[in-house]
């Protein structure tokens, strides 16, 4: 497998405007366990606020007792020399491909430059640790220079696992969120020793949605979070079939294995369920597709599970979920024992 699974489609990442690795998970998302732990200083929006999943938002007449209200990170106005900086513990342990330092609603106090270290840990970090020049931190992204209300992306070229990063500004001023894509690293015999099945589409366990046939509603990965559907949302949904065909969803699954129960979750989905689904999958390099769950009637709003209804196929490294005709699946669980390496 390539060192990032973006390099195996393109089209989902059609924008020229946007680089291919925003199609990898952020890893230090909230929603998958990231959190702020640190900084010297978020004295007008809270720290907490740069690993949001949501989009920030601006609401023009909202003002707290420190000034204007952002949803973001911001700092007050230095007047010594120095910088700012503000530690993120990853969700997910990962190999980082590339960053997004976005700084919208930020125009008149945004950072002029940024960059970014890192550290692996298998504890956190001392607090001494925090703003220490050098070790234990490694540079991960150079001193750049950042755009105001924008988005501002930068690969990066680092192959190792990391599992915090810090964001360093300079001198001062806001960010409103801090997105770190990248490959998760999983510690497989501590997930999955002696032959233990476990779900190899999680997001957590390095699952990546490849490509779909359409994500007019909801973003793909949806399907792979931890934890069921908070709304609608929170899941995948195509747009209502006109024509002939059916959609469908591919995913690289973290680790080849051999599968043996599946959940297809329709939860919130109620009007707007499929109507019916199949799961093919596949063994890297090879292209032929093998059918493991024939097409299958689904219920709204209903987790489903599927063990005796599966073929055996053998090891699969990549599944493609079809629905018919159309509609809405909140999570797609794929459980598996590893393949042997």
């Amino acid at each position: 497998m390539p060192d990032f699974p973006y390099a195996e489609s393109t089209s989902m990442a059609s924008d020229n405007n946007t680089p291919p690795f925003t199609t990898l998970p952020d890893l230090a998302s909230a929603r998958v366990g990231g959190r702020a732990v640190a900084t010297n200083d978020d004295f007008f929006a809270s720290k907490a606020n740069l690993v949001q999943p949501a989009a920030a938002i601006f609401i023009p007449d909202k003002y707290t007792s420190r000034g204007k209200w952002m949803d973001g990170w911001e700092s007050r106005r230095r007047r010594t020399p120095g910088h700012d900086w503000c530690v993120v513990a990853l969700g997910m342990r990962g190999r980082v491909a590339g960053v997004n330092i976005a700084t919208h609603f930020f125009t008149g106090n945004f950072p002029s430059h940024a960059s970014i270290d890192a550290l692996d840990t298998a504890k956190a970090p001392a607090a001494r640790a925090y703003a220490a020049e050098g070790s234990p931190w490694t540079t991960l992204l150079p001193k750049v220079e950042l755009g105001g209300n924008c988005d501002n992306f930068f690969a990066v070229d680092n192959s190792r696992p990391w599992t915090h990063v810090r964001l360093n500004i300079f001198p001062d001023g806001g960010v409103a969120r801090l997105r770190v894509h990248g490959e998760v690293a999983v510690d497989w015999p501590r997930v999955a020793p002696r032959g233990r099945s476990v779900d190899l589409a999680s997001i957590a366990h390095g699952g990546i949605v490849l490509d779909v046939s359409d994500m007019h509603y909801g973003a793909t990965n949806n399907l792979l979070m931890p934890g069921r559907a908070r709304n609608m949302a929170d899941g995948w949904e195509t747009r209502r079939r006109r024509g002939p065909g059916f959609d469908w969803a591919v995913i690289r699954l973290g680790h080849a294995g051999t599968i043996n129960k599946v959940e297809i979750d329709t939860n919130h989905f109620k009007g707007n369920f499929p109507d019916s689904a199949s799961i093919e999958g596949r063994l890297a390099p090879s292209d032929d597709w093998r059918e493991l769950l024939p097409q299958t009637k689904l219920k709204p709003h209903h987790r489903h599970f599927f063990g005796q209804e599966l073929k055996r196929v053998g090891a699969v490294s990549h599944v493609r979920l079809n629905i018919f005709p159309d509609g809405g699946v909140s999570r797609l669980r794929v459980y598996g024992t590893l393949a042997p390496a």
